[in-house]
């Protein structure tokens, strides 16, 4: 009985960190996408307005949402 519950405890544990190892590559990606954000923001020739829109780009895309915030920035979307 005891082995059967070892072997559970290590399977949730297994799970618990292939879930978190996922869950903190999304999180670093979205705190690299509003440093990057910021950082940008900071260059005199982009144009890029802090608002809850790019804020979200950022976060979701990481450092391809901030690529993609430079492009339209540069074609004079927003």
């Amino acid at each position: 009985m005891e082995i059967i519950l070892v072997l559970i405890v290590i399977l949730g544990l297994i799970i618990l960190f292939k879930v978190g190892g996922v869950l903190l590559r999304i999180l670093l990606n979205m705190i690299l996408g509003f440093i990057l954000l910021f950082i940008v923001d900071l260059i005199p020739s982009v144009d890029i307005p802090i608002n809850i829109l790019t804020v979200l780009v950022a976060g979701f895309g990481g450092i391809f949402g901030v690529i993609f915030l430079l492009i339209l920035s540069f074609i004079g979307i927003i």
